[in-house]
């Protein structure tokens, strides 16, 4: 376990496994992974999706528009997502089954009803911070290893913007689920390599 390294597991919550509001396919097969990889590391910090009902990214406020959908907002496209992770129900509740009692940190994202919100870093403006990257430098955090759900949207955003702000990334693939939307996936590994993120196995932590 070193000081300099951190896991970030990514909204680990009921809305986005089987029965959740934006539930993930297999998204619950990750608890027993990330269990598995958490005494590896000396440092863990978590996000929440933390939602208010009324938020801009949720169908349901748009008359007329589905899930899945896109609209535009003034920082750009933004994809309508099914009413998940609303602020203080089950839905926005870490998986009870998680040990994650060590955690240090949790970031809570998607509260401004204005601003979607992906990447534990940056919220989807691209210019409001999480202030994550000043907690880590603050900390002497140099690397870290992403797990969580789902792979392609906020696992991929934060791997993406941890190597943005000059962090090593390493997602752990079998920690998590993708959605996988119009090959959202392929995409999301493609842009990943291209940044420098590394992808391995839980199977490798400890060798």
């Amino acid at each position: 376990m070193m000081d300099s390294t951190a896991l970030l597991v990514v909204d680990a919550q009921y809305g986005f496994m089987p029965g959740g509001g934006l539930p993930v396919a297999d998204g619950d097969a990750i608890v027993p992974v990330v269990n598995r990889v958490v005494p590896y590391f000396a440092n863990i910090i978590l996000t929440q999706d933390w939602h208010p009902a009324d938020h801009v990214s949720f169908a349901a406020n748009h008359p007329g528009r589905q899930p899945f959908e896109t609209i535009r907002l003034p920082y750009g496209e933004q994809v309508l997502w099914p009413t998940h992770c609303v602020q203080g129900t089950h839905d926005a509740a870490l998986h009870a089954g998680l040990q994650l009692d060590r955690a240090q940190l949790i970031i809570r994202k998607g509260f401004r009803r204005d601003i979607d919100s992906y990447s534990a870093f940056v919220e989807a403006d691209r210019t409001t911070t999480t202030g994550l990257a000043a907690y880590l430098q603050a900390r002497g955090i140099t690397r870290l290893f992403l797990c969580g759900l789902a792979t392609d949207y906020c696992v991929a955003w934060s791997a993406l913007d941890a190597r943005a702000a000059g962090f090593e990334a390493t997602v752990i693939e079998d920690a998590c689920r993708a959605i996988d939307l119009d090959g959202s996936l392929a995409r999301a590994w493609a842009d990943m390599a291209a940044a420098g993120v590394v992808r391995m196995n839980s199977q490798q932590l400890g060798r």
